[in-house]
């Protein structure tokens, strides 16, 4: 029987978690953080743990960061909210000007909303509506890629491709269109990213030349399918994806909601690739880990298609009550403000090519890793069955949630995608600390594949 503590017991009587099987928590109870500091937390009999996952893919700057509290400190003490429809406030209005200098040209106004799903469902409604009006009526479809993740809501499950997540929903779903992904790893043309010259867009073209006068538009995760177990993938990829786009009249959807501020190596993944996308849906790092925010930029053109005389029904009536929230718009820019102060893309650099440097030479040849892949500061380790043949594991062994419970064990925080462990830390950690998780993680993959061997 576990020994629970009172607030474990309380946890367990009051609260559902999120993408859990509650029934595990009987066996492996909730750990109760009571504080942050740094790339650490800490558990209320004050145990540590290193978080490389920056929890949940948000934390950028460590946790209680004295520049970030201090911003959110003194907005709530001036105002913690107000109505955004016919008012505003200064921290929104500087952060959308800002928005608008930093990402790619032409994404020139920006829509607030307060949470990831909410961004992609406002600019598959903007899409739609923005063709509607233009005497396209037809263009009522989307086309997403395979292994996509785009959020929970119901339109964002539409275009996601991660059957885990909205295959008991597919009753309620939208009909969307579906292209075959970009898989690196298990190339069906048997090319390897840095020598390909992309041939599997032809899955995409082949879907375009039979639907493209329905499709509205294109969605995509640049660079990374990250809730597909960080699959990654060229930007020349991205890159023939908005010259189709442009060539079949459809919007481009780029979702930076995990890849954006920095976790590719470039402020923005969709740099990498010389495009600016219709829309850009932004969250997770945007307000460094502290408060729900999310942004949808998008450009004049699009804009313009909504600015009429109200009788003409022409707006877009979308809102949400904490749209453009005082105290999310002042964080986010205190993270803005932090990225320029610190040249941080300077020291991402550096220390993701430690990162890469160090966890090739460790994982790269163990017989249960099929693949080290690194993108920036996202680095992931495909665990497999077969090094040779790329055999994957039976997802019902629940290899990484096993591991997963090793690594907190030794104080490491690892959240698995399947059978895919990953390292998205903030980008505070030192050097030593890259080391320490590299070799935590390298010494419970060992113990769990020996442990496993001896039974």
């Amino acid at each position: 029987m576990l020994k629970l503590s009172n607030l474990q017991k309380k946890d367990l009587n009051y609260v559902w978690h999120p993408c859990s099987q509650m029934k595990d928590y009987e066996e492996f109870p909730p750990i109760v953080i009571t504080e942050g500091k740094g790339v650490y937390l800490y558990d209320e009999n004050n145990k540590e743990y290193m978080d490389v996952v920056s929890s949940w893919w948000v934390n950028l700057f460590g946790h209680a960061n004295e520049r970030i509290s201090k911003s959110l400190t003194e907005q709530a003490f001036q105002l913690e909210h107000t109505i955004f429809a016919n008012f505003t406030h200064k921290p929104a209005i500087y952060l959308a000007e800002k928005l608008v200098k930093l990402t790619p040209d032409g994404l020139a106004k920006v829509f607030f909303a307060d949470n990831g799903s909410s961004a992609i469902e406002i600019a598959l409604k903007m899409s739609f509506q923005y063709h509607l009006q233009k005497g396209k009526a037809n263009k009522t479809r989307f086309l997403a890629l395979t292994d996509a993740y785009h959020g929970e809501t119901l339109g964002a499950l539409s275009v996601g491709g991660v059957e885990l997540y909205n295959q008991i929903y597919h009753p309620l779903l939208l009909d969307t269109i579906r292209a075959q992904g970009p898989d690196c790893f298990r190339c069906p043309f048997n090319n390897t990213p840095n020598s390909c010259d992309t041939p599997c867009i032809s899955y995409v073209e082949e879907q375009l030349e039979l639907y493209h006068e329905e499709i509205s538009a294109i969605i995509v995760e640049p660079l990374i399918q990250a809730a597909a177990g960080m699959k990654m993938y060229p930007p020349r990829y991205l890159k023939k994806l908005k010259d189709l786009c442009l060539q079949y009249d459809i919007h481009l959807i780029a979702d930076e909601i995990a890849v954006g501020f920095g976790r590719t190596g470039t402020l923005f993944a969709c740099e990498q690739a010389g495009i600016s996308p219709d829309f850009m849906c932004l969250s997770k790092g945007l307000t460094g880990g502290y408060l729900p925010l999310s942004v949808v930029l998008t450009t004049d053109d699009i804009y313009d298609a909504f600015y009429d005389d109200y009788n003409s029904m022409k707006a877009f009536l979308h809102s949400h009550s904490y749209t453009g929230n005082p105290l999310a718009c002042r964080v986010a820019l205190e993270v803005l403000n932090i990225f320029e102060d610190n040249n941080y893309l300077e020291i991402i650099k550096e220390k993701s090519a430690y990162m890469k440097k160090v966890a090739s030479e460790t994982f790269t040849y163990q017989p249960y890793v099929g693949e080290y892949r690194q993108t920036g500061m996202v680095g992931a380790i495909e665990l497999v069955k077969n090094k040779e043949t790329k055999e994957p594991f039976p997802s019902e062994e629940r290899i990484g949630y096993k591991i997963y419970q090793l690594a907190l064990e030794k104080g490491l925080l690892l959240r698995p995608l399947g059978h895919v462990l990953y390292f998205m830390p903030p980008y505070i950690i030192t050097k030593e600390e890259i080391d320490r998780m590299i070799s935590i993680t390298n010494e419970v993959i060992q113990e769990y594949f020996t442990n496993t061997k001896e039974v």
